[in-house]
């Protein structure tokens, strides 16, 4: 009782596809299929690029700026 058989899982592909039709099935997979694939090469550009932290060239330096505010007319 506690795994199924490919029977099982035969019948249960079977009313699914009675329930939402093939047509929408197919468009579903093609839409989870893009969401992976656009996870993937976003995980893999994340490892590729240098975090932020490690690209400050000036650490260790101060950076000065006028920070008088500017008024409207």
């Amino acid at each position: 009782m506690g795994s199924f058989s490919i029977w099982h899982w035969l019948i249960v592909l079977l009313i699914v596809a009675l329930v939402f039709g093939t047509k929408k099935l197919r468009n579903i997979g093609g839409d989870v299929g893009g969401a992976v694939k656009s996870f993937k090469e976003a995980v893999n550009e994340g490892k590729a690029s240098p975090t932020l932290e490690n690209n400050n060239s000036n650490s260790g330096q101060t950076i000065e700026h006028d920070t008088t505010a500017k008024t409207r007319q």
